[in-house]
């Protein structure tokens, strides 16, 4: 259980700073999160936005930490 205490701080501690960093970006101004390939369509009394450029630089991210995390496992064994 200590394994697992420790993963969970350790992701905490990760969401609390993401956290600070988008209110510290906020307040300099930045506030677009669009990234090329982001879908957003404006019409009169409608609104669609569809992150497709983030959800992909998001999986991309997650992909690298996730396999960096396993390669460092499999080499403490």
């Amino acid at each position: 259980m200590g394994t697992i205490g420790k993963v969970l701080l350790g992701l905490g501690a990760v969401l609390v700073a993401v956290g600070l960093l988008l209110i510290g970006l906020e307040r300099l101004g930045v506030r677009s999160w669009r990234l090329p390939g982001d879908i957003a369509i404006q019409r009169d009394g409608f609104s669609f936005y569809f992150p497709l450029g983030t959800s992909i630089l998001i999986s991309i991210v997650l992909t690298l930490l996730l396999t960096f995390w396993a390669w460092l496992s499999a080499r403490g064994r």
